[in-house]
């Protein structure tokens, strides 16, 4: 005979990987927060600048973004990929035209 499943166990089993995962994704998140430099930001701007992009229809835009995350991650090692103030506020690129536009 077959021993019945235990339902109880395993939705809570269930409900702690879920939980275990949320924790992972939110300490990524801060973790990109502090790598990209937003974190000089106040949360006010970067509310702002998160949802403009979550906003945005432009496919084109958000492919160029796309193209510069992708080479922020793949340009230099995590301990070192802060952005100098100086070198990303003297080089305008679309995506300075798209938050001028959208305040």
């Amino acid at each position: 005979m077959r021993k019945p499943r235990d339902y109880e166990t395993e939705l809570k089993a269930l409900e702690q990987k879920a939980r275990h995962l949320r924790e992972r994704k939110l300490h990524q998140l801060g973790e990109l927060v502090l790598a990209t430099g937003a974190d000089t930001l106040s949360p006010e701007h970067l509310a702002g600048a998160l949802l403009s992009a979550v906003e945005s229809t432009d496919a084109a835009i958000k492919e160029g973004w796309r193209k510069r995350g992708a080479a922020f991650f793949q340009s230099t090692p995590r301990s070192t990929r802060r952005v100098d103030k100086n070198e990303h506020q003297s080089t305008p690129n679309k995506n300075s035209e798209v938050s001028a536009r959208s305040q």
